[in-house]
Protein backbone atom coordinates (compact mmCIF):
# COMPACT_ATOMS: atom_id res chain seq x y z
CA UNK A 1 0.00 0.00 0.00
CA UNK A 2 2.94 2.34 0.66
CA UNK A 3 3.74 2.41 -3.05
CA UNK A 4 0.29 3.38 -4.24
CA UNK A 5 -0.02 6.19 -1.70
CA UNK A 6 2.65 7.93 -3.74
CA UNK A 7 0.14 8.49 -6.55
CA UNK A 8 -1.87 10.86 -4.37
CA UNK A 9 0.94 13.35 -3.84
CA UNK A 10 -0.19 16.70 -5.29
CA UNK A 11 1.66 17.82 -8.39
CA UNK A 12 2.62 21.08 -6.67
CA UNK A 13 5.03 19.08 -4.52
CA UNK A 14 7.03 17.80 -7.50
CA UNK A 15 9.76 20.31 -6.76
CA UNK A 16 10.38 18.33 -3.58
CA UNK A 17 10.89 15.02 -5.37
CA UNK A 18 14.35 14.71 -3.89
CA UNK A 19 12.99 14.29 -0.37
CA UNK A 20 10.34 11.82 -1.52
CA UNK A 21 12.87 9.59 -3.26
CA UNK A 22 15.19 9.68 -0.23
CA UNK A 23 12.58 8.62 2.32
CA UNK A 24 10.17 6.46 0.29
CA UNK A 25 12.46 3.40 0.29
CA UNK A 26 12.56 3.54 4.11
CA UNK A 27 8.77 3.41 4.21
CA UNK A 28 8.37 0.60 1.68
CA UNK A 29 11.30 -1.65 2.60
CA UNK A 30 9.69 -3.06 5.80
CA UNK A 31 6.66 -4.23 3.80
CA UNK A 32 8.88 -5.82 1.14
CA UNK A 33 10.98 -7.55 3.79
CA UNK A 34 7.88 -8.80 5.61
CA UNK A 35 6.40 -10.17 2.39
CA UNK A 36 9.68 -11.90 1.60
CA UNK A 37 9.85 -13.47 5.08
CA UNK A 38 6.29 -14.77 4.79
CA UNK A 39 7.16 -16.21 1.41
CA UNK A 40 10.27 -17.91 2.80
CA UNK A 41 8.33 -19.95 5.34
CA UNK A 42 8.79 -23.65 4.67
CA UNK A 43 6.16 -25.19 2.44
CA UNK A 44 5.90 -28.10 4.90
CA UNK A 45 4.74 -25.66 7.58
CA UNK A 46 1.85 -24.48 5.47
CA UNK A 47 0.90 -27.52 3.48
CA UNK A 48 2.01 -31.03 2.65
CA UNK A 49 1.45 -30.29 -1.02
CA UNK A 50 3.91 -28.55 -3.33
CA UNK A 51 2.53 -26.18 -5.93
CA UNK A 52 3.87 -27.59 -9.18
CA UNK A 53 2.32 -24.68 -11.11
CA UNK A 54 3.97 -21.90 -9.12
CA UNK A 55 4.75 -18.47 -10.56
CA UNK A 56 7.38 -16.01 -9.39
CA UNK A 57 8.03 -12.29 -8.98
CA UNK A 58 4.71 -10.91 -10.16
CA UNK A 59 4.80 -7.62 -8.22
CA UNK A 60 7.81 -5.34 -8.49
CA UNK A 61 9.08 -2.09 -6.96
CA UNK A 62 12.26 -0.38 -8.11
CA UNK A 63 14.32 2.65 -7.16
CA UNK A 64 17.16 4.17 -9.12
CA UNK A 65 19.35 7.09 -10.07
CA UNK A 66 18.72 8.69 -13.45
CA UNK A 67 21.74 9.52 -15.57
CA UNK A 68 21.34 11.52 -18.77
CA UNK A 69 23.51 10.34 -21.64
CA UNK A 70 23.91 11.91 -25.08
CA UNK A 71 23.95 15.42 -23.60
CA UNK A 72 25.03 18.49 -25.59
CA UNK A 73 28.44 19.89 -24.72
CA UNK A 74 28.16 22.13 -21.67
CA UNK A 75 24.95 20.56 -20.34
CA UNK A 76 25.54 18.80 -17.02
CA UNK A 77 23.34 17.18 -14.40
CA UNK A 78 22.83 18.93 -11.10
CA UNK A 79 21.14 18.00 -7.86
CA UNK A 80 19.43 14.68 -7.29
CA UNK A 81 17.92 12.78 -10.24
CA UNK A 82 15.88 9.80 -9.12
CA UNK A 83 13.25 7.38 -10.30
CA UNK A 84 10.60 5.05 -8.90
CA UNK A 85 8.77 2.34 -10.82
CA UNK A 86 6.30 -0.31 -9.71
CA UNK A 87 3.67 -2.60 -11.15
CA UNK A 88 2.53 -6.14 -11.89
CA UNK A 89 4.11 -8.65 -14.26
CA UNK A 90 2.30 -11.82 -15.33
CA UNK A 91 4.84 -14.62 -14.99
CA UNK A 92 4.32 -17.26 -17.71
CA UNK A 93 6.71 -20.26 -17.37
CA UNK A 94 7.78 -21.84 -20.65
CA UNK A 95 9.41 -25.08 -19.45
CA UNK A 96 8.43 -27.97 -17.20
CA UNK A 97 10.78 -26.97 -14.37
CA UNK A 98 9.27 -23.44 -14.53
CA UNK A 99 12.63 -21.74 -14.04
CA UNK A 100 12.33 -20.08 -17.46
CA UNK A 101 9.48 -17.73 -18.20
CA UNK A 102 8.14 -14.81 -20.16
CA UNK A 103 6.95 -11.83 -18.14
CA UNK A 104 4.47 -9.30 -19.47
CA UNK A 105 3.33 -6.50 -17.22
CA UNK A 106 1.85 -3.10 -16.60
CA UNK A 107 3.15 -0.46 -14.23
CA UNK A 108 3.98 3.14 -13.56
CA UNK A 109 7.22 5.11 -13.46
CA UNK A 110 7.97 8.49 -11.90
CA UNK A 111 11.25 10.21 -12.75
CA UNK A 112 12.99 13.47 -11.94
CA UNK A 113 16.01 15.00 -13.72
CA UNK A 114 18.09 17.99 -12.69
CA UNK A 115 20.34 19.77 -15.20
CA UNK A 116 21.57 23.19 -16.30
CA UNK A 117 19.41 23.45 -19.42
CA UNK A 118 16.41 25.79 -19.44
CA UNK A 119 13.32 24.51 -21.26
CA UNK A 120 10.84 27.16 -22.33
CA UNK A 121 7.89 27.31 -24.72
CA UNK A 122 7.01 30.44 -26.67
CA UNK A 123 4.40 30.69 -29.41
CA UNK A 124 4.16 26.91 -29.63
CA UNK A 125 7.93 26.52 -30.02
CA UNK A 126 10.17 24.84 -27.44
CA UNK A 127 13.56 26.41 -26.78
CA UNK A 128 16.55 24.85 -25.00
CA UNK A 129 19.20 27.09 -23.49
CA UNK A 130 22.28 26.26 -21.44
CA UNK A 131 22.09 28.11 -18.12
CA UNK A 132 25.27 30.01 -17.35
CA UNK A 133 24.01 31.94 -14.31
CA UNK A 134 23.20 30.48 -10.91
CA UNK A 135 19.70 29.21 -10.21
CA UNK A 136 17.76 27.61 -7.36
CA UNK A 137 15.92 24.84 -9.22
CA UNK A 138 15.86 23.49 -12.73
CA UNK A 139 14.17 20.12 -13.03
CA UNK A 140 12.22 17.95 -15.45
CA UNK A 141 9.68 15.51 -14.01
CA UNK A 142 7.76 12.83 -15.90
CA UNK A 143 5.01 10.33 -15.10
CA UNK A 144 4.74 7.25 -17.32
CA UNK A 145 2.56 4.21 -17.86
CA UNK A 146 4.89 1.32 -18.71
CA UNK A 147 4.63 -2.20 -20.11
CA UNK A 148 7.67 -4.42 -19.45
CA UNK A 149 8.32 -7.56 -21.51
CA UNK A 150 11.00 -9.88 -20.11
CA UNK A 151 12.70 -13.19 -20.64
CA UNK A 152 13.23 -14.66 -17.17
CA UNK A 153 15.75 -17.23 -15.96
CA UNK A 154 16.06 -18.25 -12.31
CA UNK A 155 17.17 -21.09 -10.04
CA UNK A 156 13.83 -21.33 -8.23
CA UNK A 157 11.88 -24.49 -7.45
CA UNK A 158 8.39 -25.06 -6.09
CA UNK A 159 9.77 -25.15 -2.54
CA UNK A 160 12.77 -22.80 -2.77
CA UNK A 161 12.03 -19.10 -2.52
CA UNK A 162 15.60 -17.82 -2.32
CA UNK A 163 17.18 -18.02 -5.74
CA UNK A 164 19.33 -16.32 -8.35
CA UNK A 165 17.60 -14.51 -11.19
CA UNK A 166 18.52 -12.90 -14.50
CA UNK A 167 15.73 -11.03 -16.25
CA UNK A 168 16.27 -9.15 -19.49
CA UNK A 169 13.91 -7.52 -21.94
CA UNK A 170 12.35 -4.31 -23.18
CA UNK A 171 10.08 -1.71 -21.63
CA UNK A 172 7.57 0.41 -23.53
CA UNK A 173 6.24 3.54 -21.90
CA UNK A 174 4.02 6.55 -22.45
CA UNK A 175 4.53 9.91 -20.72
CA UNK A 176 1.06 11.04 -19.67
CA UNK A 177 2.24 14.04 -17.63
CA UNK A 178 5.44 16.08 -17.54
CA UNK A 179 6.68 19.37 -16.20
CA UNK A 180 9.82 21.49 -16.33
CA UNK A 181 10.40 23.81 -13.38
CA UNK A 182 12.94 26.65 -13.34
CA UNK A 183 13.39 28.98 -10.35
CA UNK A 184 16.06 31.67 -10.06
CA UNK A 185 15.78 34.77 -7.86
CA UNK A 186 12.38 36.31 -8.80
CA UNK A 187 12.04 34.34 -12.04
CA UNK A 188 9.88 31.23 -12.25
CA UNK A 189 9.28 29.34 -15.50
CA UNK A 190 7.03 26.29 -15.46
CA UNK A 191 5.93 24.35 -18.51
CA UNK A 192 3.55 21.38 -18.39
CA UNK A 193 3.14 18.54 -20.87
CA UNK A 194 5.94 19.67 -23.14
CA UNK A 195 5.11 19.35 -26.83
CA UNK A 196 8.75 18.73 -27.76
CA UNK A 197 9.10 15.76 -25.41
CA UNK A 198 8.83 12.37 -27.11
CA UNK A 199 6.00 10.82 -25.09
CA UNK A 200 6.57 7.32 -26.45
CA UNK A 201 9.47 5.80 -24.52
CA UNK A 202 11.18 2.48 -25.16
CA UNK A 203 14.34 0.92 -23.83
CA UNK A 204 16.26 -2.14 -22.72
CA UNK A 205 16.16 -3.62 -19.21
CA UNK A 206 18.43 -5.96 -17.26
CA UNK A 207 17.93 -7.29 -13.73
CA UNK A 208 20.37 -9.52 -11.84
CA UNK A 209 20.35 -10.59 -8.22
CA UNK A 210 19.63 -13.03 -5.43
CA UNK A 211 16.59 -13.19 -3.16
CA UNK A 212 15.37 -9.74 -2.05
CA UNK A 213 17.92 -7.33 -3.52
CA UNK A 214 18.51 -7.14 -7.26
CA UNK A 215 20.59 -4.85 -9.45
CA UNK A 216 18.50 -3.21 -12.18
CA UNK A 217 19.40 -1.20 -15.29
CA UNK A 218 17.19 0.55 -17.84
CA UNK A 219 18.54 2.35 -20.91
CA UNK A 220 16.27 4.43 -23.13
CA UNK A 221 16.82 3.78 -26.83
CA UNK A 222 15.17 7.05 -27.85
CA UNK A 223 16.10 10.53 -26.65
CA UNK A 224 13.82 12.89 -24.77
CA UNK A 225 13.76 15.80 -27.19
CA UNK A 226 14.05 16.52 -30.89
CA UNK A 227 15.58 19.98 -30.88
CA UNK A 228 18.80 21.98 -30.73
CA UNK A 229 20.54 23.87 -27.97
CA UNK A 230 20.36 27.61 -28.73
CA UNK A 231 23.84 28.29 -27.36
CA UNK A 232 25.64 25.88 -29.70
CA UNK A 233 22.97 24.48 -32.09
CA UNK A 234 23.86 20.94 -30.96
CA UNK A 235 21.14 18.30 -30.83
CA UNK A 236 19.58 18.23 -27.36
CA UNK A 237 19.32 14.43 -27.23
CA UNK A 238 19.24 13.22 -23.60
CA UNK A 239 18.92 9.43 -23.28
CA UNK A 240 18.07 8.37 -19.72
CA UNK A 241 20.01 5.56 -18.06
CA UNK A 242 18.46 4.33 -14.81
CA UNK A 243 20.65 2.35 -12.42
CA UNK A 244 19.20 1.04 -9.17
CA UNK A 245 17.68 -1.84 -7.22
CA UNK A 246 14.57 -3.94 -7.78
CA UNK A 247 12.41 -5.74 -5.24
CA UNK A 248 10.03 -8.57 -6.14
CA UNK A 249 7.01 -9.75 -4.16
CA UNK A 250 5.30 -13.09 -4.74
Amino acid sequence: MGVFLFLYLPFNYLSRMKNVFLFLPLLILPFITLAQEVKNISVDTLSTEVDSLYREDQFYVGFGFNLLLNRPKGVTQSGFSGGLHFGFTRDMPINKRRNKAIGLGLGMSINSYGFNMLIDEKDGQTTFTEIEDSYDTNRLTSYLIEAPLEYRWRTSTASNYKFWRIYTGVRLGYVFWSRSNYIADDITIREKNLDALDKIRYGLTFTFGYNTFNFHVYYSLNSFFDGTLENSMEDVGLNPLKVGIMFYIL
